[in-house]
């Protein structure tokens, strides 16, 4: 009976150690495999981090080497707030990115569509001209489309001059819709025709809702490029300030407080908030549609 209950205290012991080795070696093993994620993650977070912990801090101590707040000044984000301008620059950025990206998605999709799935005399020479406007650099057109839109039409001072042209289309997000199309069958095509569909209802009732994925991404690609536009608002927009937008606002903002570090990190935050929100919850749908573009030809 005592041989009995000896045998397991003293195999207990064994297997208990036994476990915190295996333990050990899958810890040790998954830092090998991820160390570089890790260092990379580390690289990108930290800045972010540390204007977050900046924007915090009171107004002496964001002149200090220190680099986590003595007290936690939230007030600095009601200041910014407060700042007159500030939430006129968060409307018409919130106009300018999210009527800007609708308009773009609308336009660009049927030309992509076309592009991928239907058989026409010229199509690799369309498909060669929308490759060639992603070469042409914004700058060297400036001028002429300056004087089109403020002499004119008459439209300087505000953000039409850059929302009105989306709405003809992109030539990256036309490519980038083109190559997702292409992943999808043309035997998806072919039936909804088969069954009575016209080009249009193809597009909307089958196309379209398999190609959320890549509608997602071009849609991401474009609010972020609407919402950190800086060259855009700064030709048309700058003589108005009540056509402002948050990424040249920020600049005015610092302008107006270069000695207050705090309140220059909070409105950052503020502006960079909304881009990282939106990327966290569709990044799922973001990587999807820009793997899947590279798929096919």
């Amino acid at each position: 009976m005592t041989q009995v209950l000896e045998k397991p205290v003293q195999t207990a012991p064994a297997v208990s150690r036994a476990e915190r080795t295996a333990r050990r070696r899958a810890l040790l093993e998954w830092i090998a495999v991820h160390s570089l994620g890790v260092a990379a993650a580390l690289f990108f977070a930290l800045p972010f981090v540390f204007v977050f912990l900046t924007s915090l801090m009171s107004d002496s101590q964001a002149l200090s080497r220190d680099l986590v707040p003595h007290t936690w000044e939230w007030g600095n984000y009601r200041q910014v707030f407060a700042t007159p301008g500030f939430l006129t620059w968060w409307k018409n950025t919130l106009v300018y990115a999210g009527l800007g990206t609708v308009l773009t998605v609308v336009s660009s999709l049927p030309v992509a569509y076309a592009l991928a799935k239907f058989r026409f005399r010229g199509r690799n020479l369309s498909l060669m001209l929308v490759i060639s406007m992603m070469m042409l650099p914004p700058q060297v057109v400036v001028i002429p489309m300056y004087l089109f839109w403020a002499k004119q039409l008459g439209l300087s001072g505000t953000l039409w001059p850059l929302i009105v042209p989306m709405a003809f289309g992109d030539a990256f997000s036309i490519f980038l819709l083109r190559q997702f199309l292409m992943t999808i069958p043309n035997e998806y095509v072919d039936a909804a025709k088969v069954d009575g569909c016209g080009d249009l209802r193809t597009l909307v009732r089958v196309v379209l809702p398999m190609a959320k994925p890549g509608i997602a991404a071009v849609a991401l690609f474009q609010f972020f490029y609407a919402w950190n536009d800086y060259f855009g608002p700064q030709i048309y927009a700058s003589e108005n300030p009540g056509a402002w937008t948050l990424s040249y606002g920020l600049e005015s903002f610092k302008g107006a407080h270069h000695t207050d570090w705090n309140l220059t990190m909070a409105a950052t935050v503020l502006v960079m908030a909304p881009v990282i929100l939106v990327f966290f919850f569709a990044q799922k749908a973001f990587v999807e549609g820009v793997t899947l573009t590279g798929v096919k030809g």
